[in-house]
């Protein structure tokens, strides 16, 4: 039977394919929410989505289509509205009787985690988590190389990540480390979960870079070294890059062999909503490790202790 779903941040740089993967799943979007009106986005969705620029009223729409009958209620809401509102937004959906999709970061700070847990109990629905680069054919493929690998060195890793940006995006609620977490929540969290989904637990990091626009460090999985490089500052790119008028720049090595998987990105999310459905989603515990992880390297003091953890990109070490 067909879902019924509603989606908050309607007008955000990823609810496309929020929208993209309710619509393949065969779903409904029956109500959205933003405080921004730009959302014509929705016609492609449905002529018949109801949407709301004011939490209030979506959430007494939302309570109306609960009180109707069980066929119009909401089962599920998608989150993804700024990352210091996930935390609410995520308490909304389990208050209305729905199951919560939420984007990463689930919250900005992982002992929240413990209290929307406790709601999850008391309400007997669930929080998912995005983790679509679980879902990548070629990832999966590594960590299925990875499993069966009997190397007794860890892997050596260089993460590379650097995603050119204009003066909006720091004067944006994403230059605010309150609203945010910063560089490493905001952008990195996607590649630490996926590279402790891959290595293993955390075991030791520190932080060399900690900027606004760019942050790097050392982090030491159970299975791997890994030195990283966030940046959203154009200067930072290779020139290689820049002369292919290329914005973006993203590499990841391991054992100084890249990992080619620039590709296949379209439909992770539809992938991830599949899952969801079938009763495979992630939950908060998967979500728990590498939230722990920003958190930790949001509140490290940068220092060098070793100069053959620096990454490559690092300037004037």
């Amino acid at each position: 039977m067909n879902k019924n779903f509603a989606l908050i941040g309607a007008a955000g740089y990823v609810a496309p394919k929020h929208l993209k993967a309710i619509k393949d799943t065969g779903n409904n979007l029956v109500a959205a929410l933003d405080n921004s009106d730009s959302v014509g986005i929705l016609d492609s969705f449905s002529y018949e989505v109801a949407f709301f620029t004011e939490f209030e009223r979506f959430d007494r729409h939302a309570e109306k289509l609960r009180r109707m009958n069980e066929k119009g209620k909401i089962d599920y809401v998608s989150i993804c509205s700024p990352n210091y509102l996930h935390d609410a937004h995520m308490r909304f959906a389990l208050r209305i009787g729905a199951d919560a999709i939420c984007e990463k970061p689930l919250v900005l700070n992982p002992w929240n985690l413990d209290a929307i847990k406790l709601m999850e109990e008391e309400t007997d629905k669930k929080v998912y988590n995005i983790l679509q680069l679980r879902v990548h054919p070629s990832i999966i493929e590594l960590k299925n190389k990875i499993e069966t690998d009997n190397k007794e060195k860890k892997y050596e890793i260089d993460l590379t990540y650097i995603t050119s940006r204009g003066k909006w995006y720091f004067n944006s609620w994403k230059g605010d480390i309150a609203k945010s977490g910063g560089m490493a929540t905001n952008i990195g969290i996607h590649f630490f979960d996926m590279l402790i989904w891959l290595f293993g637990n955390v075991r030791y990091q520190e932080v060399h870079v900690s900027e606004s626009k760019k942050m790097a460090g050392f982090i030491e999985l159970a299975k791997a070294n890994v030195r990283w490089f966030l940046s959203a500052d154009s200067n930072d790119l290779p020139e290689q890059t820049i002369q292919k008028s290329i914005p973006t720049f993203r590499s990841i090595t391991i054992d100084g062999d890249e990992i080619e998987f620039s590709g296949g990105f379209t439909d992770l999310h539809t992938l991830v909503y599949k899952g969801i459905l079938e009763g495979r989603g992630y939950g908060i515990e998967d979500a728990r490790p590498s939230l722990n992880l920003v958190s930790s390297i949001r509140n490290t003091t940068p220092s060098i202790k070793n100069k053959s953890m620096i990454h490559p990109f690092v300037k004037n070490k």
